[in-house]
């Protein structure tokens, strides 16, 4: 069996594209991934078509020989853009690799562990903040304006079957309510990143509407990405400790730093979504600075993310996989939650628009909050090439 073609395809997913590759072999089997286009100014598609050249006449079964070789031959700039073309390489590798089998991908690392992957609704809140128009004219959804549509917001996750949910600081201080900045988006303060007592009063208030309205058996966690100093996080997590959180999840490329946040609170730290491969990951495990290490399978590749999760396992602490993106990115998020013993909870994206599961033939299936692993060969679904041309990618600034 051979490589014959790498195609890309792209289609407009709302709020952010989404973006798939494509490998065909020789004797017609095909093996697909998910990636992303969405951080930075992109680039990750014309990388694929590069290590395209590569990639042409191997045999996409040795996988981990795929991934080596490539990676070699980047080690001067490893990481980064580089990594994410190749773990989708690997991903749409290991999807034809357990189709030529007739298992599932998880079967391939051993699992699966369990069939139903507790989930938290990700961005809960804020992206009917920050896509507001979006959100309600398409999918319907109650406008957020308040702290009392916060609440009952909270009382919508329960009574969807959710038992967690993660949102962003939410301010509700000006014309229209609006996220407070990440640290990352154009346009934002970025190097502001100085709390103020109307900031962490605004979160404290927008997590007792939360508390308020999906009770105490809520699992209720926060992200606060890259918006802080060391200082800031310290003085938030601190500030927030009495809504008993299940994590604050923060963004930090210093391990000490990170450790010392963690030190200074009684709640749990979820941290290093944004690192690349186990070499990244083991000095924040030797420094203890997570309780929960977040690997993003799209960027890092399942074979990698695998080996992340058994490092992090060494260590005593759980994994969970960072997936904001769409349904076949879902399904191999669930593969990497079945495949590791040490798994915490999934990412998940509750609202998303009504056409993005016409894009694979078996889109995820959720039942009280969990997702129900897919049993059939590859990730458990094909994409659907006629509904991706039915909706354009469209130019966004």
């Amino acid at each position: 069996m051979k490589i014959v073609k790498l195609e890309d395809f792209h289609a407009d997913g709302g709020w952010r594209t989404l973006s798939f590759l494509k490998i065909t072999t020789d004797d017609g089997l095909t093996g697909w991934s998910e990636f992303n286009e969405g951080f930075g100014v992109g680039g990750a598609s014309d990388l694929i078509r590069r290590f395209a050249r590569q990639g042409i006449g191997l045999d996409p079964r040795r996988v981990g020989r795929i991934g080596a070789t490539l990676r070699a031959i980047t080690l001067l700039a490893p990481g980064g853009l580089n990594n994410q073309a190749i773990a989708a390489i690997e991903n749409a590798c290991l999807d034809i690799k357990a189709k030529a089998l007739g298992v599932p991908v998880c079967a391939l690392f051993g699992g699966p562990f369990r069939e139903r992957i507790p989930l938290y609704w990700s961005h809960c809140g804020s992206f009917r903040t920050a896509h507001a128009a979006l959100f309600e004219r398409v999918l319907g959804t109650p406008p957020l304006r308040s702290l009392d549509d916060v609440k009952r917001l909270g009382q919508e996750a329960v009574a969807r079957g959710f038992k967690a949910l993660k949102t962003n600081p939410l301010l509700f201080d000006g014309e229209r309510p609006r996220m407070a900045p990440a640290g990352f988006q154009p346009g934002t303060p970025v190097l502001d990143k100085n709390p103020d007592h109307r900031l962490i009063g605004a979160i404290q208030d927008q997590l007792a509407a939360f508390r308020d309205g999906a009770g105490r058996d809520m699992a209720l966690l926060i992200d606060l990405n890259f918006s802080q100093h060391i200082e800031g996080y310290r003085r938030i997590a601190k500030a927030i400790e009495r809504f008993d959180m299940s994590w604050v999840e923060i963004d930090l490329h210093d391990a000490r730093g990170l450790a010392s946040i963690r030190q200074a609170t009684s709640i749990p730290i979820a941290s290093l979504e944004t690192l690349y491969g186990i070499k990244q990951y083991r000095p924040y495990f030797e420094e203890r600075a997570a309780d929960v290490a977040v690997v993003d399978v799209p960027w890092n590749g399942l074979w990698e993310s695998v080996r992340i999760a058994a490092l992090a396992d060494a260590f005593d602490v759980t994994v969970a996989p960072h997936n904001f993106y769409g349904d076949l990115a879902s399904l191999m998020s669930a593969h990497f939650c079945a495949a590791v013993p040490n798994f915490r909870i999934m990412e998940f994206e509750a609202d998303d628009m009504p056409w993005n599961h016409d894009f694979v033939t078996a889109p995820p299936v959720i039942e009280s909050g969990e997702l129900i692993l897919p049993s059939g060969p590859g990730w458990g679904a094909e994409i659907v090439e006629e509904a991706l041309r039915a909706h354009p990618a469209r130019l966004r600034s």
